[in-house]
């Protein structure tokens, strides 16, 4: 540990003296970079992706499950997809320099409020390679500097990635010690990040609910906490069913190991009847298991539906992210009992409701409190790319300066100057 510890603390402050020359780079040449590694990322996506297959014969040697096999993939053409992300945040305003406010006191000095870079960021994540590159363009456009820890499953991905930006840096007249990696210290490397206060700026785990409670209760590092996804989605008493089913669908089934994917689906009680039998069908050939409560359970087994996998839910369900092909039902007798639910549950990241009565949808958007609710639409679009900030750094779920997708502005932070002419406090 001590000997991790050290060397982390030496790849944090060497990322710091390169960050400093970043930090004053023009927004063209920060912008040349992130094209130049996009293209960098097509031009070597043969080589990536065999490291990719790698990881992916030891993930699936180790029984690693089917949601967490798809987030791991990084195929040819989610290296072009990611490439074309790289592009986008390339296209985006540079935040660095953008005055928030500023205003003259009486005594005629001039105040201003501006962005400026965090400084050093380190990211602990889990076998995540598309997060490996949203991260490192993120932080570059905003002027920061990145020690990365990627996790053993996705250890060749990552290292094949890292190569490439270190190269591109260093053909831009970058240090390419503004973006560096602790995988090789194992998970010494990544406590010892955790330990590196005064060294790294600011710490954001992103991961499973084991993995962010064990960097939130142990960082020395001030963290920004990327919570876990119990993604509910409520059909109210007034929804339109046949919208109700293809978002429930996509929420689902479209990628399940992602934090967005919808866990809960909670039913009012006046459209359950009709309503279950269909979705628990449309599940059951998406290959969902159904955790449902007993209402639920007698309601579809009262349709007659052959080849349901269907379970009774525990307790442990309803606060369960499952990440796979599974989800929880519950029948809700009003708004209220969704929303007390909901309150209980949730990890306070995405919450949906489906409804086509304005005053339902306004009294649960005001009363839902999550960093993301989502009205008559599919939990999948809690995305930075969705969301137009080009890439995100993950969907926090605290409530300080960061709350929902984190794009280019949530990675900086401001300082104050004040313009004198020779004024002094009287």
């Amino acid at each position: 540990m001590n000997e991790a510890f050290a060397a982390v603390c030496e790849l944090a402050d060497e990322a710091s003296q390169a960050q400093r020359t970043l930090a004053r780079a023009s927004t063209e040449r920060k912008n040349a970079v992130l094209r130049a590694f996009a293209d960098a990322l097509v031009a070597n996506a043969d080589m990536i992706e065999s490291a990719n297959d790698a990881d992916m014969r030891e993930a699936e040697d180790s029984g690693m499950s089917r949601g967490l096999l798809d987030r791991l993939r990084f195929d040819a053409d989610r290296i072009g997809a990611t490439a074309d992300g790289v592009r986008g945040v390339a296209s985006l305003p540079d935040p660095v320099g953008e005055m928030v406010r500023g205003r003259n006191l009486p005594n005629g000095m001039r105040l201003n409020q501006i962005r400026v870079p965090i400084g050093v960021i380190g990211m602990i994540y889990e076998a995540r390679p598309n997060v490996t590159v949203d991260v490192i363009s993120l932080c570059l456009k905003s002027g920061n500097a990145v020690l990365l820890r990627g996790g053993h499953a996705a250890r060749h991905t990552n290292e094949a990635t890292l190569a490439v930006i270190g190269q591109v840096l260093a053909d831009h007249g970058f240090d390419s010690a503004l973006v560096a990696g602790v995988d090789r210290y194992g998970r010494d490397g990544a406590t010892s990040m955790m330990m590196a206060r005064g060294h790294i700026d600011l710490l954001v785990p992103r991961g499973g609910a084991g993995l962010i409670r064990a960097v939130v209760d142990n960082s020395r590092v001030p963290v920004i906490e990327t919570g876990a996804g119990n993604v509910h989605i409520y059909v109210d008493s007034a929804a339109d069913l046949d919208k109700a089913l293809p978002i429930i669908i996509n929420a689902k089934t479209q990628r399940v190991g992602v934090c967005n994917a919808a866990e809960k689906l909670l039913v009012h009680g006046a459209v359950a009847e009709d309503f279950l039998p269909v979705v628990a069908n449309a599940l059951t050939e998406h290959g969902v298991r159904l955790h449902v409560d007993e209402s639920s359970l007698d309601i579809i087994t009262h349709a007659g539906i052959d080849d349901l996998d269907i379970v009774p839910a525990t307790e442990e369900d309803w606060a369960t992210e499952y990440l796979d092909y599974e989800i929880g039902i519950r029948v809700v007798d009003s708004m209220d009992d969704a929303i007390a639910h909901i309150a209980e549950y949730s990890t306070g990241h995405t919450e949906a409701i489906i409804s086509e009565d304005y005053s339902h949808i306004e009294e649960f958007t005001a009363r839902v409190d999550s960093a993301v609710v989502m009205v008559n639409a599919s939990t999948r679009f809690t995305d930075g790319g969705m969301f137009g900030l080009g890439a995100e750094l993950g969907i926090s779920t605290q409530k300080m300066h960061a709350r929902g997708p984190m794009g280019l502005e949530e990675l900086t932070t401001t300082k104050w100057i004040g313009y004198g002419t020779g004024q002094v406090r009287p």
